[in-house]
């Protein structure tokens, strides 16, 4: 009668991810993005390792299209320079290494990417440090 996809649990989680998104700030939203991807990932080699193979080609599309119609399309490559240049192509790679995965149900190539994924969202997770560092720092020297 119900879908347990329209109520319970999964409406909470939809509810807070609509908070979390409407109320993110740009920097905040890509790391969503990368929270999204990993879980589609680490979800993805559940169901490959319990050879659910319709939900895990699910989720590795969810990851790719994340991963590719998100945090690579986000991208600005006139001004980003060769940071932005080298994360298209590791973006791309980490699309084609998924496709892979999915084709050769290989859990090692999940973890590649999962990997890859963690170590570029330490990196951004770090930029928001540093730029509530800076912020924090200029507002203590307009007070004095």
């Amino acid at each position: 009668m119900y879908s347990p996809g329209k109520f319970g649990a999964g409406s909470y989680a939809r509810v807070g991810l609509e908070t979390s998104v409407h109320g993110a700030s740009p920097h905040e939203l890509v790391a969503l993005l990368f929270q999204g991807a990993r879980r589609a990932v680490r979800m993805g080699r559940v169901h490959m390792q319990n050879g659910n193979i319709a939900e895990k080609g699910k989720l590795l599309s969810h990851a790719i299209l994340i991963i590719g119609g998100g945090l690579q399309q986000g991208l600005n490559l006139e001004q980003g320079g060769d940071l932005a240049q080298r994360l298209h192509a590791l973006y791309d790679y980490m699309t084609r290494r998924l496709l892979e995965a999915n084709l050769q149900n290989n859990p090692a190539l999940l973890d590649e990417v999962d990997g890859l994924l963690a170590t570029i969202e330490d990196g951004w997770a770090g930029i928001k440090m540093q730029v509530n560092g800076s912020a924090a720092q200029a507002q203590v020297a307009t007070i004095r």
